[in-house]
């Protein structure tokens, strides 16, 4: 049997009163279906020894597994052709049977495995898949407008883009520099207490009254600050008093 056939993996052995698979030679010798008295170990073992030798390529433990077959077999034989111990624990059978069932245990995990093996790989068979794709939202406006809403629209648009001119009004003011040199110029012709409306200008009335009392009340507080004047208020809002100091 060439070393590749397909049968390489299964021992059939050919010996007195038997020819077949070697587990199944122990499967039936532990239900005493065949006579093991005339199986001639010998026979098995070179048998074996010539399946191990023409099978170079064969895998380890399945070698290992015939060779814990066989040598149970061997077991078997001889607890038939010595006398039974019955001290010993446990029996011939019963160990045969935990032989079987942790062989099938082993089956049964190599094919598990192979079967995890021949499963598609991830990044070698079958690939992730890549970004995730959002939900793409299609947005559509419908704009309802009346004739009024458009014409606001192009006047609040025309009102940003209109050029502004800002045109500064030519206002008659009272500077600080006049209004100083005036209620300093005033104040040395009075000796008592005097409102601060004294001292403003005698043409002074609109808007040109309100700018000269504001320069006045800051020349009277600049004044106040060298000590060239004296300011008396009674209360809030009240007239404002000046003198020379005495």
């Amino acid at each position: 049997m060439p070393p590749d056939s397909p049968e390489i993996d299964v021992l059939t052995v050919d010996i007195d009163g038997w020819e077949g698979p070697l587990d199944l030679l122990l499967a039936l010798a532990r239900t005493q279906k065949v006579d093991l008295r005339a199986l001639s170990i010998l026979a098995l073992v070179d048998q074996y020894l010539a399946y191990v030798d023409q099978a170079r390529s064969l895998k380890l433990e399945l070698a290992a597994d015939y060779l814990v077959m066989a040598a149970w077999l061997a077991y078997l034989k001889s607890a038939l052709l010595l006398p039974r111990d019955p001290e010993v624990e446990p029996s011939p059978e019963e160990l045969a049977l935990r032989l079987q069932l942790r062989l099938e245990r082993l089956n049964a995990m190599r094919e598990a495995g192979a079967r995890l093996l021949a499963r598609d790989r991830l990044g070698r068979d079958v690939f992730a898949r890549g970004a995730p794709e959002g939900l793409r939202t299609v947005r559509k406006a419908v704009w309802q407008a009346e004739i009024y809403d458009l014409i606001a629209a192009y006047g609040r648009v025309s009102a940003r883009t209109r050029p502004v001119m800002h045109i500064v009004a030519n206002r008659p003011v009272m500077t600080l520099e006049a209004a100083l040199e005036r209620v300093a110029r005033l104040l040395g012709q009075q000796i008592e207490w005097t409102t601060i409306e004294a001292f403003l200008p005698p043409q002074a009335d609109g808007l040109f009254r309100k700018s000269a009392l504001a320069s006045s009340f800051l020349a009277a507080l600049e004044l106040a600050r060298q000590g060239r004047v004296e300011l008396q208020q009674k209360s809030a809002f009240a007239p404002l008093y000046l003198r020379r100091p005495a």
